[in-house]
């Protein structure tokens, strides 16, 4: 008598898949879902080393935390926000992109607790051999055609925190919001939260609901910008429009508006710092000094604007339970925090949002037939790919408006370039480098501390398209959603015999673009 095998476990690993999406936050749900609905014949797995759907927003559980960009261009184009909300909340982020991958039948494609280690591309098969780790510490071998990896560009295992003097001698508590203890009680306590960022700016206001005395310490003042938690057009489309459609005129509402005040700043950067001052100059409370406490020494969008929320951070200055302070650290104290002019700042916890350490394709080992890759050193094209390097793509969102609208538009591009492949009977597409010296400009388009402090770890780009990416959801939309994929610079080929070690060799250009 015959024993009735087993049921396949749907956790199980296969040995291989079309594509591997690296990353379960808002990006590589995206991705997940773009191949879902554009190419539903592709078999994929979600690899994701934390245990939850959500990434970013199930990382940082640190009070306030919320997000920056308003959710309708943060919410995906194919699933609209359709929350009141323009500014939420981490949880509720979260509960969105889990509520998508849901919606998307997307849970029997996550690996929770797996881990990707390394990636070689084999020139010979047209396939990445992936090594993945799960929570045991075992590993696996997986081969796909494509890696998407979807991890965003800083380190979830650490911040930023340089080294202060003294810190040894403090005698209260020191956190990073990084890692923020679900333990921490800050009532009735004093804290200082060392920073002028966007985390620091968004848990100060929050703090200061239950502490008895928050001061932020910066050595660098921000731009600051305040912004209604509920958009007013929210409130009134739905009164005349369908939902969806509300919330597609709201979504482009918003972007066109950070568009044109992002333009608005490049150009005329005295004329936008004198519109943030007027701002600031009606909310804050005298007798604060603006040159001293909210005047950067750089330009408008030279660093990100940080968002304040409906005036939360002002109404805490006005209101005497929280204090922004701008000096140096001469050392830490038993009792606190020395300046270099002298006052002592006395806390029993101290706050170190001091940033983000980052890296590229999620700290991913990767080689191409046994070569090394070092992406430090690489070129990107169009943003989202290494030249010379096959089949891979990588989410980069932009530095100026929403993660997601870049994230979007990636992932529709990767289902164009499957289907390409498919369509004329490729195996592989290979970027290649610019022009010998027009590289060497910084990835991103800031001059925030955690991206100069990158050098050497993020890729390059340069000067001038297709290796440049244009910070622009109006110039990018129509050419990555709708744009012919063949240029001179993207090659496509066949997997052909090994000759004279060549397993690249591109094939003929096709007549017919894929649109």
């Amino acid at each position: 008598m015959s024993v009735p095998a087993d049921p396949p476990d749907p956790a199980a690993l296969p040995d291989h898949v079309d594509v591997i999406i690296v990353g379960a936050g808002l990006s590589g749900i995206g991705a997940g879902c773009m191949l879902r609905r554009r190419c539903p014949d592709q078999s994929f797995v979600i690899f994701e080393a934390r245990d939850r759907v959500g990434g970013t927003w199930d990382l940082f559980r640190f009070p306030g935390v919320r997000s920056d960009s308003d959710m309708f261009a943060l919410g995906y184009s194919f699933r609209p926000w359709q929350d009141s909300r323009a500014i939420a909340d981490g949880a509720s982020i979260r509960d969105y992109v889990e509520d998508t991958a849901r919606a998307y039948d997307l849970d029997g494609k996550i690996r929770f607790g797996h881990r990707v280690r390394s990636a070689d591309w084999d020139g010979g098969t047209g396939r990445w051999t992936v090594t993945v780790e799960d929570g045991t510490g075992s590993t696996k071998l997986i081969t796909c055609r494509w890696l998407s990896v979807c991890a965003g560009y800083y380190d979830y295992a650490d911040g930023h925190r340089p080294a202060f003097p003294g810190e040894d001698q403090f005698t209260g508590t020191v956190v990073h919001p990084q890692h923020w203890p679900e333990e921490l009680d800050c009532t009735g306590r004093r804290v200082i939260v060392i920073g002028s960022g966007a985390t620091a700016i968004t848990l100060v206001p929050a703090l200061a609901r239950s502490a008895e005395q928050v001061i932020m310490l910066q050595r660098t003042p921000s731009y600051i910008v305040s912004q209604p938690t509920i958009d007013p057009l929210v409130g009134r489309l739905p009164r005349w429009l369908p939902g969806r459609l509300a919330s597609w005129i709201v979504r482009w509402k918003n972007i066109l508006t950070t568009s044109a005040s992002y333009r608005f700043a490049r150009r005329r950067p005295e004329a936008m710092k004198q519109l943030l001052r007027r701002g600031l100059r009606h909310a804050l409370p005298e007798p604060y000094d603006l040159d001293t406490h909210f005047t950067p020494p750089y330009q408008p969008w030279d660093q990100r604007l940080c968002v304040v929320t409906d005036g939360d951070l002002f109404r805490a200055l006005r209101e005497g339970r929280a204090e922004v302070v701008t000096d140096r650290i001469d050392t830490f104290t038993p009792t606190g925090i020395r300046l270099r002019s002298g006052r002592q700042l006395d806390a029993d916890i101290i706050v170190t949002a001091t940033g983000l350490a980052l890296r590229t394709a999620g700290g991913i080992r990767l080689s191409v037939d046994g070569a090394p890759v070092d992406p430090g050193h690489s070129v990107t094209y169009k943003g989202m790919m290494l030249c010379g390097v096959p089949n891979l793509t990588m989410v980069i969102g932009y530095v100026n408006a929403s993660w997601t609208l870049r994230a979007d538009l990636i992932n529709r591009y990767l289902t164009r370039l499957l289907r390409h492949l498919d369509r004329h009977g490729y195996d592989y597409a290979v970027p290649q480098p610019p022009p010998e010296g027009a590289t060497g400009r910084p990835l991103l388009d800031l001059r925030s501390g955690y991206i100069e402090r990158a050098d050497g770890v993020l890729p390059h780009q340069a000067g001038r398209a297709p290796w440049r990416i244009q910070q622009s959801y109006l110039r990018e939309v129509w050419p990555l959603r709708h744009g012919p994929l063949r240029d001179r610079s993207l090659r496509f080929g066949r997997v052909r015999a090994r000759t004279s070690g060549d397993h690249l060799r591109p094939a003929g250009a096709a007549k017919a673009q894929d649109r």
